[in-house]
């Protein structure tokens, strides 16, 4: 019901996490090992919010095992322990090539949390590129997120506006992010004119994700036919593609990036 504009993905992650907190010290929030908060974001979840990280292992399509995050969560009934607050999941997951996690893992772990966990703990979405993921699993965005308490989401990277992220949850949640966001230096009396592009690229951009698909997919298999090592075995949902270079390849992978600009004019 409630949205918060800010200048970043990171911010909007941040300002969710201090939001989700706020009246919880010494809280505890679990996360993927390989995920954007834990390993991209300047370990602002510890330095700033002052909270703790229990790290999960992912599989191969994003998601976190539900009885890893059974034996990670946390009661405020040990002194040795920091109390669990948060679950913070990744869609599309970006360093496990921009997976698109589906919506009923994310309505389980939402269920984990209320019916196991009695509501005390919130389940954030880093959805940075949650609109990918809603186009490769043709659901809306609103239907693939029900299970969780909030999102962030940028309107640049696939969207193309030049900058800005968006934060959503209830009223109370986006009164204390909007607190977080002053804090940490995020409020802008200029935000409107950023909003209108946001606001172009929301109305103009969301269906165009497909074509960005549909390249990426060709170029991976492109790539996997040609040998070049791609995870999961060279499947891509979205608009994410890694690879590396054949076994037999008689060039190194640091060479790969100034050999493809020289010759063909493509950046890496």
């Amino acid at each position: 019901p409630s949205a918060l504009f800010v200048p970043t993905g990171t911010m909007g992650n941040l300002c969710a996490i201090l939001s989700h907190c706020h009246y919880n010290k010494s809280s505890e929030m679990i996360m993927g090992k390989h995920s954007h908060i834990n390993l991209y974001e300047g370990g602002g979840y510890a330095n700033m919010a002052g909270v703790s990280g229990k790290l999960v292992e992912e599989d191969e399509d994003g998601k976190m095992d539900v009885e890893d995050l059974r034996d990670a969560f946390r009661r405020d009934d040990d002194d040795h322990y920091a109390k669990t607050v948060l679950v913070a999941l990744e869609n599309t997951h970006n360093m496990l090539g921009g997976v698109a996690v589906e919506k009923g893992y994310v309505d389980g772990i939402g269920r984990l949390a209320k019916d196991e966990w009695g509501g005390e703990v919130k389940i954030h979405i880093d959805g940075a590129r949650i609109f990918n993921a809603a186009i490769s699993l043709g659901v809306s965005v609103g239907e693939l997120c029900e299970g969780a308490d909030s999102v962030t989401f940028c309107l640049s990277k696939g969207l193309g506006a030049p900058m800005g992220a968006v934060l959503v949850g209830d009223q109370e949640f986006i009164r204390l992010a909007r607190r977080a966001r002053k804090k940490l230096g995020g409020g802008m009396r200029q935000a409107g004119v950023m909003a209108a592009m946001g606001m172009y690229a929301l109305e103009n951009h969301v269906q165009r994700l497909a074509e960005d698909h549909e390249r990426a997919k060709r170029l991976a298999s492109g790539l996997h036919d040609m040998g070049f090592w791609l995870p999961r075995g060279g499947k891509v949902d979205t608009n994410v593609v890694f690879f590396g270079l054949p076994e037999d390849s008689k060039i190194k992978k640091e060479e790969l990036p100034h050999l493809l600009f020289e010759k063909y004019g493509v950046k890496i």
